[in-house]
């Protein structure tokens, strides 16, 4: 495979987008489902790279700093870690396919505490497109360390959501003019 792209659908879970998930985006949440099921199919047609970084916890860590900021969420082997509607439907249809892999987030960002920089760059890619959930959280914090590791940045803005308003139209901006990614649909 020759790519130099990948597409990273960063925590599109039960828990943070269905209705009654423990900390959720709700309805902009849910609307990203196309968008996102297109990107991967085009991604996937294409050859490129379609990852899910995906977040996981234990109950009530007490050595875990967002068990102090937020509820319980996406534990291991419940329903609220599994992947929400479509984008599961796609995932569970790909899964096994050599550009699609899914793993293990305990962080923010995608990078932090994982294989992620050394996977993309044994694979030579050096441009991310950013599509998930929060967007001015974990999709913030893996758009930053992106930067800092030099990776080129695209975020597709209709496939991005948070439930703080303020703050996903502040991330979007923040993309742009803080580290120079593109703004798409």
């Amino acid at each position: 495979m020759a790519s130099h792209q990948a597409l990273l659908i960063i925590d599109y879970t039960n828990d943070f987008v269905a209705t009654e998930g423990a900390l959720t985006c709700g309805a902009p949440g849910q609307a990203l489902a196309p968008a996102i099921v297109t990107l991967a199919d085009s991604f996937h047609q294409a050859n490129d790279w379609v990852l899910f970084p995906t977040d996981v916890h234990t109950p009530h860590d007490p050595y875990h700093p967002e068990s102090k900021l937020f509820p319980p969420h996406n534990v291991r082997d419940t329903w609220g870690r599994e992947l929400f509607g479509p984008v599961k439907s796609w995932y569970d249809q790909h899964a096994a396919a050599d550009n699609v892999w899914l793993f293990d987030k305990t962080r923010y960002s995608s990078f932090a505490g994982t294989d992620l920089d050394l996977r993309l760059r044994e694979r030579h890619v050096d441009t991310l497109h950013l599509a998930g959930v929060c967007t001015d959280i974990c999709v913030l914090h893996t758009a930053v360390d992106a930067y800092n590791l030099g990776y080129q940045l695209v975020i597709h803005r209709d496939a991005v959501a948070s439930f703080n308003q303020a703050g996903h139209d502040w991330a979007l901006t923040h993309f742009e003019t803080a580290l120079g990614a593109t703004i798409v649909p």
